[in-house]
């Protein structure tokens, strides 16, 4: 019964992927000769240059990426790719969006926005709507370049021809487009709570460990340290904090931690997705006390 759900999630989420990428193209970028980044970008260019109906064009640049992923990806995200990508096609070819605005400012962040939420609600589940994603998972597979610097570069060059064949404020206002579809897709597959974790090295562990469930609110997980270097030397057997926290509490937590011992050695790092544990639903005073008295 679980899994008939998750499928049907999946399929539901893809679902409103495609609505929302093809709205953004159709009533914002499409009727304004807006590009986007990677393969979608390179149709849109094809379709405005030879005025070829976009949802052709959108099927045919994606086939060489789908190629790859045939070596890069598992079938069951090639499968969902495929599919995808032709229904965003479909939708595109039938939807009779009229343009939104013609401010070029909104076109561009409007437009990314609803584009980068469609992709990245895609991806989240499995799927890619962009070519240029299998493009950066296969050279990073093969050659090991980060996906990050593949999708740039392809988009740098596409760009730089945009300026030539169209025109430097069309590239201008397509750039801005990319910077805010990449920014919408990491949050749709990040999520909009910013989380931050943090590895705490100390003598007085104890101390700190106290203090975080009583003045943080946060559970934490004590790791057993054999041995160490540092400035100090040669360190022996002590615990190790690992905890995650909410950004905003950052600053809070460091001055705590400043008070109970200034030479407490910190690694803090970012973190994009968390399930389970008493993060996301703080401790409540019960639990604290409760967690304290077993400390004690």
């Amino acid at each position: 019964m679980n899994n008939y759900k998750r499928v049907f999630s999946e399929i539901f989420q893809i679902s409103m992927g495609i609505l929302l990428a093809s709205l953004g193209l159709k009533g914002f970028l499409l009727p304004n000769g807006f590009l986007d980044g990677g393969a979608t970008g390179i149709a849109i260019l094809i379709s405005k240059l030879y005025d070829v109906n976009i949802s052709l064009v959108l099927i045919a640049v994606s086939l060489p990426f789908l190629v790859l992923a045939w070596f890069t990806l598992t079938k069951r995200i090639l499968i969902k790719s495929v599919l995808s990508i032709v229904f965003l096609a479909i939708f595109i070819h039938f939807e009779n969006f009229q343009s939104v605005t013609d401010d070029k400012l909104l076109i561009a962040i409007f437009g990314g926005l609803l584009l980068g939420a469609g992709i990245g609600l895609t991806i989240k589940n499995g799927a890619v709507l962009d070519g240029s994603e299998i493009l950066g998972i296969f050279f990073n597979n093969r050659l090991g370049i980060s996906i990050g610097k593949t999708i740039l570069f392809f988009n740098i060059i596409l760009f730089a021809i945009t300026t030539l064949l169209l025109s430097i404020e069309v590239a201008m206002y397509s750039i801005l487009t990319f910077l805010v579809t990449a920014k919408v897709i990491d949050l749709m597959i990040e999520g909009f709570e910013d989380y931050v974790g943090l590895m705490i090295v100390s003598e007085k562990v104890n101390e700190i460990e106290q203090e975080l469930v009583k003045k943080i609110g946060v559970g934490m997980t004590l790791y057993k340290g054999s041995k160490g270097y540092g400035k100090r030397g040669m360190q022996t057997e002590g615990d190790i904090i690992h905890t995650v926290i909410n950004r905003i509490d950052i600053r809070r937590t460091y001055d705590m931690i400043d008070s109970i011992d200034k030479n407490t050695f910190v690694i803090e790092f970012d973190v994009n997705n968390i399930k389970g544990g008493i993060l996301k639903k703080y401790l409540t005073k019960d639990s604290i006390q409760q967690t304290i008295n077993n400390m004690s």
